[in-house]
């Protein structure tokens, strides 16, 4: 089926659904029925203010999805993905106790069970399975919460659908749960082109094999068809399929029945069927999702706004908590261009995606810019894109030349409000690196534009570093700056202030904004931590790691320790290409340290690495392991510095330490960008004078 401009539109409105649905159900997520019911009633808007809580959040639901999903671009875009590769993506992308999943434990949480198995060894779908976990664990609700970005590259496909939700679900979950898991990806993949209810049902009841299944559809229908309140079917459900009956600590049985119930009796209406979903209890964040999402496909981009606005203060925002740090960042746009590349890839077409970060492509899109929290405005000033093709900047009462800021983030907030999940992840820009926007002007009196950054302080504060002035010009005008030393201090947000001229109301649009490539020069040197009681000033927050023991020292930058194999700590982003890492290291008591390149995760990278006291050798990783790509011998003392240096520059690798040179082809191009980093293997390691640049 032909991937059309509409589909495109509605997969953005699908994970704009998804998101949505979350943020709604998150903050009563752990209520009961009836504590929904006694503090708000219905629903039927964001409540995370009334109790003193971040609208976007880190959560499970979001990172998994999202997350385990580049499972299908690391496996070549194969329309024949197994669970097998999604196993492999999950300890990829999984940093243990800290990303994506709960970690409730082994036998109390399925996807942390499942985490366990396959670390062990246990594969795919295996490691999912009722045979390894029992029935009970093996059922609960993780198959439908991660499988939705997996239907929306099937769309108008259900069979595909279908068939890729069972695998990417198996890899935790096994039996009813991916009935039900099957059921909701193949109505999703419907939904593009079947707005029928009735029709999607029956048409699409031919993937449910079990008669328990059977039976809950059917009486969830026939439910759904009577009742006169919503209420009385929740009642229904609770008898009948709640969590008295179906075991666990969040069984699918109850979650789906309730997820097609709410997708059910709210008809054509986005916000009444989100209502119902997080107004009922239960998993609210869970389903909310799962009927934000199936109802942004059927019922498309307009409907989020059509009876409330549940879209505007979202703006698109998201953040994907994995590994692969620099891609945590992230908001509503570029993850619907990774699921139409792959729905394009498999259904051997080619979609038209721009290539520069910021380009709004989509009515109404944002991503993530809005007046800057940082610097207060003097200008009154409002962001809208009604047409998808820019950010269309306007002002009010500026003639007095007083400025206007508008920004976007690009790593957390240091002093925002977190609840539940950790948020972990490296800025997506650095110092060194070049910003590139293109801005359009109608006006005969053109505005001022400076790019400016946001970026932390030493003190625990931030402060706000500015490029050159530019006056914009009728017509198309370019902006290039490079962003200067900050001390290594992670940028937090980009943005642009705007003076406008003689005019009392001016009117610019931002047609794109990118930048790409490894900064021309990071430095991250000196001692950062003041006193031992404060072991994680937010710089060291820019590093994501799977190391056990990592942080900043007294004497040196960085403490690099893990006590088994394959810990990793990484910044930067998959921008970075062609370009070399250097650092000062001191190897302690280890096995195997050293540094890493062009990281796409923990298991997906290139290494030198020092070992033994007498070796120096050059890895690719993959979840197969280490493969030697080239070794000699190197004498070095343990406790003793030395300086040591990795380049990838096109399929070349080269390591560097003291005398001696190291250099290896990959013939397979394997990572032609990633992240920079450290790697220990049963040890500790010392870091000082890193510093990163571009070939």
């Amino acid at each position: 089926m032909r991937l059309t401009g509409d589909m495109q539109e509605r997969i953005y409105a699908g994970v704009l659904g998804k998101m949505i649905g979350v943020y709604l159900g998150r903050p009563v997520e752990g209520w009961t029925y009836e504590a929904i019911q006694s503090r708000f009633g219905e629903v039927t808007d964001y409540i995370h203010d009334e109790l003193n809580l971040p609208l976007v959040v880190t959560d499970d639901d979001l990172s998994g999805t999202f997350g385990f999903f580049r499972a299908v671009e690391d496996g070549g875009f194969s329309p024949n993905l197994t669970a097998k590769a999604v196993g492999e993506a999950w300890l990829n992308y999984i940093i243990e106790d800290k990303t994506i999943l709960w970690w409730g434990g082994l036998g109390n949480s399925t996807e942390h069970t499942a985490y366990l198995n396959l670390k062990r060894g246990i594969l795919a779908p295996k490691s999912g399975s009722s045979m390894q976990n029992g029935k009970i664990l093996s059922e609960q609700i993780g198959a439908q919460i991660f499988m939705d970005s997996f239907a929306m590259m099937c769309p108008g496909d259900p069979e595909r659908a279908a068939q890729l939700v069972r695998e990417s679900a198996s890899v935790s979950h096994d039996g009813i749960a991916l009935e039900a898991a099957a059921f909701l990806g193949a109505l999703e993949a419907a939904a593009f082109t079947q707005r029928n209810f009735d029709r999607l049902f029956d048409e699409n009841e031919r993937f449910i094999s079990s008669d328990l299944m059977r039976k809950l559809v059917g009486d969830v229908r026939n439910t759904c068809a009577k009742a006169t309140h919503w209420r009385e079917v929740r009642d229904f459900l609770d008898r009948e399929y709640g969590y008295k009956q179906y075991k666990g600590g969040c069984n699918i049985v109850p979650n789906h029945a309730l997820t097609l119930a709410a997708i059910l009796l709210g008809g054509d209406d986005f916000a009444r069927s989100l209502m119902i979903a997080v107004s009922a209890g239960w998993d609210t964040d869970c389903n909310a999702g799962n009927v934000g999402c199936f109802n942004g496909i059927r019922l498309g981009l307009d409907a989020l706004t059509s009876q409330i606005d549940l879209r505007a203060p979202v703006r698109d925002r998201l953040f994907v908590v994995t590994a692969d740090g620099g891609e945590c960042v992230s908001d509503a746009v570029r993850e619907t261009r990774r699921i139409i590349r792959a729905a394009a890839e498999i259904c051997g077409e080619t979609a038209s995606i721009p290539q520069e970060r910021f380009a709004f492509e989509y009515r109404g899109s944002m991503q993530g810019f809005e007046p800057c929290p940082c610097l207060r405005s003097g200008s009154a000033i409002r962001l809208s894109n009604e047409d998808g093709k820019g950010l269309v900047i306007s002002m009010q009462d500026a003639c007095d030349g007083s400025p206007a800021y508008l920004s976007t983030p690009t790593f957390f907030d240091p002093f925002a409000r977190w609840q539940g999940y950790d948020a972990i992840a490296s800025p997506s820009l650095y110092e060194g690196q070049m910003i590139a926007a293109r801005f359009s002007c109608a006006e005969t009196d053109p505005p001022i534009v400076t790019p400016y950054v946001c970026y932390a302080t030493p003190e625990g504060g931030h402060a706000t570093v500015f490029g050159e002035a530019t006056s914009l010009k009728q017509g198309e005008t370019r902006v290039r700056w490079t962003i200067p030393p900050l001390g290594g201090q992670p940028v937090l947000r980009v943005g642009f202030s705007l003076i406008c001229g003689r005019s009392n109301v001016c009117r610019a649009v931002l047609r794109t904004l990118d930048w790409t490539g490894a900064p021309t020069r990071y430095e991250l040197k000196g001692a950062h931590m003041k006193n031992i009681t404060d072991p994680a000033p937010f710089v060291s927050r820019s590093f994501v790691s799977s190391a056990k023991n990592f942080g900043l020292s007294l004497t040196n930058t960085l403490s690099v320790s893990h006590p088994e194999e394959n810990g990793v700590v990484t910044l930067g982003t998959r921008d970075f290409a062609d370009y070399v890492i250097s650092a000062r290291i001191t190897p302690h008591l280890h096995e195997r340290g050293g540094l890493v390149i062009r990281a796409r995760g923990h298991r997906q990278y290139y290494a030198a690495l020092l070992s033994g006291g007498d070796t120096l050798s050059l890895v690719l990783r993959d979840a197969s392991g280490d493969a030697l790509l080239a070794q000699t011998a190197l004498s070095y003392a343990h406790y003793e510095p030395l300086t040591m240096t990795l380049s990838a520059c096109g399929s070349r690798l080269t390591a560097t330490v003291g005398e001696t040179t190291l250099i290896a082809e990959d013939v397979s191009a394997r990572y032609p960008s990633g992240g920079a980093g450290f790697r220990m293997d049963y040890g500790t390691m010392m870091v000082d004078d890193l510093v990163i640049w571009r070939i």
